[in-house]
Formats: structure tokens, sequence, C-alpha cells
């Protein structure tokens, strides 16, 4: 497993439609692995192929959120959602592409998901709670949409250049 590097907004690819993943194989399996390495070294809940330069529809969650507890790591390749309850909720979102930069978005409370797994099967589960949101966020990658987007003009351009400020101190070193 290679922990890759995480691209940073504003980069382009990050606002891409992705492509669908054309079928199961060794590549796609060892890029879930990296994703689930670099989600887990970042350290994060969810990672989306095009955070990390690949520009393909599948993305990596687990969010369980006692440390103690076994780890649930998920991989969602091709993933739809098939239901959305009309119920919301409002969570701070974050997003390892946003370091350090958090706001509330409101998205459905509970989603239903189908994707295929690393097995080749598809699989559809309910989320609800952190899960749903992340599910939901992750999903929004793959469609070239960030979590900012759901916030006011303002709030996201402030956001924005705080992120270029970044990547030139980072360019720096």
């Amino acid at each position: 497993m290679t922990i890759r590097p995480i691209l940073i907004h504003p980069d382009p690819r990050l606002k891409k439609l992705c492509a669908p993943v054309a079928g199961v194989d060794k590549d796609i399996a060892k890029l879930a692995d990296d994703m689930l390495a670099t989600m887990y070294d970042a350290p994060g809940v969810g990672l989306a192929a095009p955070q990390v330069g690949v520009l393909t529809r599948l993305f990596v969650m687990d969010c369980v959120k006692d440390k103690s507890a076994a780890p649930q790591p998920m991989v969602l390749i091709n993933p739809e959602i098939t239901w959305t309850s009309e119920e919301t909720n409002v969570y701070e979102e974050g997003c390892l592409s946003i370091p350090e930069q958090y706001a509330d978005v409101t998205r459905p409370k509970e989603v239903r998901m189908r994707w295929t797994g690393l097995d080749g099967q598809s699989h559809e589960e309910q989320f609800d709670g952190l899960w749903a949101t992340c599910a939901q966020h992750e999903l929004d990658h793959l469609d070239g949409k960030l979590f900012i987007d759901y916030l006011g003009p303002l709030k996201r351009q402030m956001i924005t250049r705080k992120m270029e400020k970044l990547k030139r101190e980072m360019a720096r070193g």
C-alpha cells in the first residue's frame, strides 16, 4: 500500500465529472488499498479517487468513531444513490482537499446507495448519521462538487483564498 498525495483545492481535477469504472481488476484493487492507507494516514473518514488525481468513480470510507472498535473500511465503485430521506441533517463537514476548513452543510439524513464492491458484485445499503453524510460528500467528489459549493459565495471565496495561500506556502517548502 502506498500513501498517495492528496490534491488541494483549487485544482481543476477536483471539479471534473469522473468516468465509471469499467471493471474490477488488480489496478482498481491497488487504487482502493492505496486510498484506504492514504485516508487513514491523513486521517479522514472518506476519500474519493479524484482527490488522489484519479478521475474514476470510486471512493472509500470508514466512519467508525470509536478508535478502539474494529475499522469498517468500505470501497464503493460506481456508487449511486437510490433513495434519500425527506428529513435532513446538518453536519459540520471538512475535506482532506480543503484542510482545516469546516462548515455546516445540510443533506438528507439517510440515503440508500448501490455500488459495485471489490468482489465485482452489486451491493446496496442504507446509511444514516455520519455514514450518510460521508457517502454523499464523497459521491459529490465524483461529480466534481465540493462541500464548499453548498456555501454562500463570500464564504466559498474566503476558503478558496486560504487554500491558494496554503498551496503557495507548501510550494515554497
